[in-house]
């Protein structure tokens, strides 16, 4: 998936004078629990032989990505990359959480101060680590214990090796909130096998460690008791071959297979419902297959589609099939628009209501605005996708400097 060449030198000047770092410190302070991070803190350094260990360091929120965070590793990654002395880059999470995702509250609590430029630079930030770590010329690796939804997903599924445990978490649950996957979901959902990532994508269902060893989302599965040993054999290697990597890692990997009650059993099913072309023509099958069969995983996963964002669901569809034929710099680029538009609430007021819904009022009632899949016209999903006005500048992405990720 990587190809491990020299950065080049306009690469470097590139992250040294941009302008992800400097133009955050004024607005990511806020915290789902209005806790102020300092940006050092956000993220802390281990060194070892010829590698160095990131350690998201926000577990009061599950290590939730905020602007701070985004711009210390972006920090942090150019200047190991630019290090000949460091062979690669480990990333873990601290606490019981690899990470949330975005600091959906924190952008939430922006939107009510009036602050959508923060918002905006949040975005900017984030897909551009994300972009990095999928172009990054030295092998990463996250070891995926624990929650691991979102941006978490997007800042670790990029990079080269994925660790998934017994507690692994994995979800994109944007859709329940009034949002869509992003931070390059829609480059690495629609590459899974079948219609799997339209079923994930649109109904927020969680995967476990052993789900993603299945279906390509890990790369290893190891128990979380040998994660220390993994850290230790990997912090003595002197190495930037993956495959050296590769072979510690495999030392202490296990074979394990999904619960019986998977989805990943159930994916000829969810080919057959999730493969037509709307999201009205999939409730559908959902419901003419439970009624055949008396399925309960079709009754079960129509209920959760009638719960979520109608908007969303629309918009979420597109967004993995569109994703399908786009390189990770296409993908990130119309996920920034679509961003936008989702907290700018032109369209809809989705996204804030969510929010408030699930994670501030938690009353889980949110007041979806269309209520129904048929008050979605086609129009709100073209400008869902569309630039906030003909001046909104798109997202800049190194891609002269860097190959493109496909």
């Amino acid at each position: 998936m990587h190809n491990f060449k020299s950065a080049p030198s306009n690469l470097r000047r590139f992250l040294h004078n941009s302008p992800l770092v400097s133009h955050c410190r004024s607005f990511c302070g806020v915290s789902t629990n209005a806790l102020v991070d300092e940006p050092e803190s956000t993220v802390l350094v281990k060194g070892n032989a010829s590698s160095r260990t990131a350690i998201l360091n926000r577990p009061h929120v599950l290590n939730a990505i905020n602007c701070s965070t985004a711009a210390r590793m972006m920090k942090l990654y150019k200047n190991w990359e630019d290090d000949p002395d460091i062979g690669f880059v480990v990333l873990k999470g601290s606490g019981k959480a690899f990470s949330a995702g975005g600091d959906v509250v924190a952008l939430y609590n922006l939107l009510k101060q009036g602050n959508f430029q923060g918002c905006k630079e949040t975005f900017w930030t984030a897909y551009n680590f994300v972009y990095v770590v999928g172009t990054y010329l030295k092998p990463q690796v996250a070891l995926l214990n624990g929650v691991t939804m979102g941006g978490g997903a997007g800042i670790s599924i990029p990079g080269t090796f994925r660790v998934a445990t017994e507690k692994t978490v994995f979800a994109t649950p944007e859709t329940l909130i009034g949002y869509h996957p992003d931070a390059g979901a829609s480059f690495y959902l629609s590459r899974l096998p079948g219609y799997l990532g339209e079923y994930l994508a649109l109904t927020g269902d969680k995967m476990s460690g052993a789900e993603m060893i299945s279906c390509g989302l890990a790369t290893h599965y190891s128990h979380s008791a040998k994660l220390r040993l993994i850290e230790e054999q990997l912090g003595t290697l002197i190495t930037d071959d993956p495959s050296v990597i590769e072979r510690s890692l495999e030392n202490y990997g296990e074979i394990v297979h999904p619960d019986p009650a998977s989805v990943l059993y159930r994916i000829e099913t969810l080919d057959k419902c999730f493969s037509h072309d709307t999201v009205e023509e999939i409730v559908d099958a959902l419901e003419t297959e439970a009624a055949k069969k008396q399925d309960a995983w079709c009754v079960a996963t129509s209920r959760k589609l009638q719960e979520t964002s109608p908007l969303s669901l629309k918009v979420s569809l597109r967004s993995i099939r569109e994703g399908r034929h786009q390189t990770l710099d296409q993908c990130l680029r119309r996920e920034y628009r679509m961003s936008l538009q989702a907290l700018y609430g032109q369209i809809s007021s989705d996204f804030c209501e969510g929010v408030r819904s699930r994670l501030v009022d938690r009353d889980l009632a949110p007041k979806w605005d269309p209520p129904s899949l048929e008050k979605v016209t086609d129009d709100m999903v073209d400008q869902y996708f569309s630039r906030l006005t003909a001046s909104e500048p798109e997202l800049e992405l190194p891609t002269q400097q860097r190959e493109a990720f496909t």
